[in-house]
């Protein structure tokens, strides 16, 4: 009696933890990670550095003249005058560009990673030390300053004519290489309004997300200008600002469910559709058709003391093989799963799917947007 107490407790344990699940909304998201704050977003930095110690894997210098050009400039600005017409071999030295993002609110001091990308002809930059190389935003101004070691995550090796590269070889990567010396200004909190911009455009999803700010922290918080841009009213003190956008973002919203759509790569064959992808009832015919060319070389040989010569001909065998089409019919309504499922019934491969998915568009009998890349 015990053990089926027990059981039943633990039964009604797991309905009840069940139930729970039921109620709670299905697929909540946080705000922060559907939408962001207009004007908090990070900026690209770009730079034109050297790197050095490679150990003869550097740039070719009768290809390359700028690496040589910028050797040189360095040079004298570090005192080293060099005698006119001077010829330099570098073979350690690669010119490169420098890469980095300055995230909002960075401040002088911070760290950041860079990458360091060959622009010449070096065969790698493995051990080699990247140079001071200021990083400049898209205003010309300089925001960082980068220096390092890098770090590549790729070997090669070779003897006798044969090579091995593994990875690549001309990237690499500093972490914490650069430090920032200019903060970027930044315009949040100058005025009582911040702007939220969903990452897609939605009028459901806006609808949502106003309700639940306001429901938050209470009427006219929050008002949406379109289907993207909501206009929230922020606290004047800093501290409380703060607080106020830690709170906003932590808000879950269930968002509306995405419109069907289809995303198809012509280059590659592959086929990605979403969960709204559905079908009205129709019918779908496959077939395939394939023809084999084998050419074998033929040598017709002379007899012996004869005055002929040896001739070498092609004979060819073209083979037509065409499989039987296959109809597949498809109810009304039909999942992404149901739509999976009876296409590799049929015997569809990804490149057969761009011209099947394209003519049931055109029929009608799909219902999503078809968008290729």
């Amino acid at each position: 009696m015990l053990k089926i107490r027990n059981v039943l407790n633990l039964l009604n344990l797991l309905l009840c933890g069940l139930g729970l699940l039921s109620t709670m909304p299905a697929q909540a998201e946080r705000i922060k990670d559907i939408a962001s704050i207009q004007g908090v977003r990070s900026n690209q930095l770009i730079g034109y550095g050297l790197v050095v110690g490679l150990d003869g894997s550097g740039d070719q210098t009768t290809q390359t003249p700028f690496t040589v050009q910028s050797m040189i400039s360095m040079m004298q600005q570090l005192g080293v005058n060099l005698p006119p017409g001077t010829n330099l071999q570098l073979k350690n030295v690669a010119a490169v560009v420098v890469t980095s993002a300055l995230p909002a609110f960075a401040q002088p001091g911070q760290t950041l990673d860079v990458t360091v990308s060959s622009i010449g002809n070096a065969k790698s930059l493995r051990g080699g030390t990247l140079l001071m190389t200021p990083l400049k935003g898209a205003d010309g101004q300089v925001y960082a300053i980068g220096q390092g070691n890098l770090v590549v995550g790729g070997v090669e090796a070779s003897a006798n004519g044969s090579s091995t590269t593994v990875n690549h070889l001309s990237v690499g990567r500093i972490s914490g290489g650069a430090t920032v010396e200019r903060a970027l200004a930044s315009g949040l909190g100058e005025t009582k309004l911040i702007n939220l911009e969903l990452l897609e455009t939605n009028f459901s999803t806006a609808s949502l997300v106003v309700e639940a700010i306001n429901q938050f922290f209470g009427s006219n918080t929050a008002a949406a200008q379109d289907a993207r841009v909501i206009h929230v009213q922020i606290p004047d003190d800093a501290n409380d600002r703060v607080t106020f956008l830690g709170k906003l973002e932590s808000i879950t919203v269930s968002p509306a469910k995405t419109a069907a759509k289809i995303i198809m790569n012509a280059r590659t064959g592959s086929v990605i559709m979403n969960q709204s992808v559905t079908l009205d009832t129709c019918a779908v015919s496959h077939g395939n058709l394939s023809v084999t060319i084998r050419t074998t070389p033929m040598v017709s040989q002379p007899g012996a003391f004869s005055d002929g010569k040896t001739v070498t001909t092609q004979s060819s065998q073209i083979e037509i093989n065409k499989t039987p089409g296959k109809v597949m019919l498809i109810d009304s309504g039909a999942s992404l799963a149901d739509v999976v499922k009876a296409l590799n019934a049929i015997g569809a491969s990804p490149q057969d799917l761009l011209s099947i998915l394209q003519a049931l568009k055109a029929s009608g009998s799909l219902h999503a947007e078809i968008e290729v890349i």
